[in-house]
């Protein structure tokens, strides 16, 4: 989806948990595309055994909504990964606004996060929404299981556009999946 097919191109809402309802605000950043409302429904719903009390990591933080998303519902902490500076600082804001202290914001890009960063513990939750048509998704695949980003059994998001296939490691086991218009979404687990 693109900004230009939304209503409002500047907020969207939480659907679920302590902050259902709060609107999330976030700038017009050429390829940005927040997850709508139904996919992201649709996944937490995948999800709702294992959010609480995860560590989440979302790649490609965009609007930040998968990470808020995962905050509203009990996640214990939320890493969000961002390269766009209008992007990451609007994230920023959005949690000084509503006192969210268990989620940290990268202004980095993914693939160098995944590469030079020091992590204190693993990944329960990994949402991977790359740019559509770039080789990133299969890069960052790699990188988390290389540099051992993941829990062992891990629960790793995947979105893509519906016209292209999606190369698993051979140790992720896709879980489930479903597509809404040009937009194809999975869910991984990986397993040791």
């Amino acid at each position: 989806m693109t900004l230009g097919n939304r209503q409002n191109t500047n907020q969207l809402r939480i659907i679920g948990g302590r902050l259902k309802r709060t609107k999330l605000s976030f700038p017009s950043v050429a390829g940005l595309r927040p997850t709508p409302d139904r996919i992201r429904e649709t996944l937490f719903n995948w999800l709702q055994s294992d959010i609480y009390n995860a560590h989440c990591l979302d790649l490609f933080a965009g609007s930040g909504a998968l990470g808020f998303e995962s905050i509203s519902r009990g996640a214990e902490f939320v890493a969000m990964v961002e390269k766009d500076p209008a992007a990451a600082s609007s994230i920023k804001q959005n949690l000084k606004r509503l006192n969210i202290i268990n989620a940290v914001v990268y202004r980095q890009d993914a693939k160098e996060f995944l590469q030079k960063n020091q992590q204190s513990a693993s990944f329960d939750i990994v949402f991977l929404d790359p740019p559509y048509g770039s080789e990133l998704l299969i890069d960052c695949m790699a990188l988390l299981e290389q540099e051992k980003w993941l829990s062992s059994e891990a629960k790793i998001y995947i979105e893509a556009s519906s016209d292209g296939e999606i190369c698993l490691p051979p140790n992720w086991i896709l879980h489930k999946q479903n597509k809404s218009g040009q937009v194809a979404y999975h869910l991984a687990i990986r397993k040791n």
